[in-house]
């Protein structure tokens, strides 16, 4: 992998108010910006996928869809992971617990995923099942002027008639140093980093207490989502603990926090009701 013509970025269907509580818990460092009305853009500030001492470098498509996949389990909106590497480009789409889908181009724009992931890519995103599908189809078809670049930017074509609207200067083909410049002198940037598990408790009950699944977080159904979140969480975490792969581990370590945070809040709150 040709580690300067790396890039990644993480685009959330929520405000960046909304995404910041869920961002810190991925224990990277990070830029947040706003990608439009409804859209949100997480640029990383590192290079994971080069590895570190410790660590042999990993596919960046694998980091990027464990991060997704991260955020979405956590929340009510979509997050779609867009990567490409020397080789290939592709994106991620990671919504709920609903298993995540992806599409991946060889450099030359070359279409070497399935069909049908753009047609559950487009229903999980609420596209036009005509115009927009037909756009998406597009992007599955030989085109000899097309490379991976351009195709992950007919991509985001398509994603402007959701409200998408990426900073100039974050596009597909940039490398990692280039979209972190840009991100840095957006307007109201916010930079995300781990703070440690005290802080990550507090941002993460303030994200509950205000977002729209309120109801969820008391009662049967909350004790119910937390003992799958656990049920889900320890496994990944140990099977991305056992690959090395930094992506997976953090999806893990994720829905680990959220399962206990549930039960533990949901105690504490009984308690201070029977008081």
């Amino acid at each position: 992998m040709n580690a300067t013509s790396t890039g990644a970025l993480l685009l959330c269907r929520a405000d960046p108010e909304t995404v910041r509580p869920l961002a810190h818990l991925l224990r990277e460092q990070m830029l947040l910006a706003r990608a439009g009305e409804e859209w949100s853009v997480l640029v990383p500030e590192g290079k994971p996928w080069n590895g570190g001492a410790e660590q042999d470098p990993e596919p960046v498509d694998r980091i990027l869809g464990g991060w997704a996949t991260a955020l979405a389990v956590g929340s009510t909106w979509p997050v779609l992971a867009l990567w490409w590497d020397a080789d290939r480009a592709g994106f991620t789409l990671a919504a709920g617990f609903r298993r995540p889908v992806g599409y991946i181009w060889l450099t030359d724009g070359t279409p070497v995923g399935e069909d049908e992931a753009l047609r559950t890519f487009a229903v999980r995103l609420g596209l036009d099942p005509v115009l927009d599908v037909q756009a998406l189809e597009e992007l599955t078809r030989p085109d000899p002027d097309a490379d991976a670049d351009a195709r992950l930017r007919g991509l985001l074509a398509v994603l402007t008639r959701t409200g998408l609207t990426l900073p100039t200067g974050l596009s597909p083909g940039e490398s990692a140093d280039r979209l972190r410049s840009v991100a840095a002198v957006q307007r109201e940037v916010d930079r995300v980093e781990w703070a440690g598990w005290r802080d990550a408790v507090r941002v993460e009950l303030d994200a509950v207490e205000s977002s729209r699944i309120g109801p969820w977080v008391r009662g049967p159904r909350a004790r119910a989502v937390a003992a799958a979140q656990l049920a889900v969480g320890l496994p990944l975490l140990l099977w991305g603990a056992r690959r090395r792969s930094g992506g997976w581990a953090a999806a893990g370590a994720v829905l680990l926090a959220q399962g206990v945070l549930g039960l533990v809040y949901e105690r504490a709150r009984a308690g201070a009701d029977a008081s």
